[in-house]
């Protein structure tokens, strides 16, 4: 049996830019990628801890030490500038190894969107 868990989470950043005219997705300083364990292209959920808008997209990476959080396209009209949200990706596996399996969570500052040290 395979299920989902969480694989990869950056909890609570601050979206710095909303780009409505992209074609889609959001952009996430490479920093934060690396720490996270996430990849360019990769299926995220983000979740607007301001608004309770919860909604999906993929990852595009950004400039790495920008402390960038940018969303593109539609995802633009689901949170603002300013608001606080947290993204994260799932992974399925075989029931048995997800038992093991730690996921990799980050805790970034909120005010810089760099990663506490």
């Amino acid at each position: 049996m395979q299920i989902e868990i969480l694989k990869s989470k950056i909890h609570r950043v601050t979206v710095i830019e909303a780009n409505l005219n992209y074609i889609g997705s959001i952009t996430i300083d490479e920093d934060l990628m690396d720490a996270a364990h996430l990849i360019e292209f990769e299926k995220v959920s983000i979740v607007g801890i301001n608004n309770g808008e919860r909604f999906d997209t993929y990852v595009i990476k950004g400039g790495r030490g920008t402390g960038v959080i940018c969303l593109n396209g539609p995802a633009a009209r689901k949170v603002a500038v300013g608001d606080i949200v947290i993204i994260m990706s799932y992974a399925s596996m075989d029931f048995d190894e997800a038992k093991t399996f730690k996921p990799h969570i980050i805790f970034p500052d909120t005010a810089t969107n760099k990663l506490v040290k």
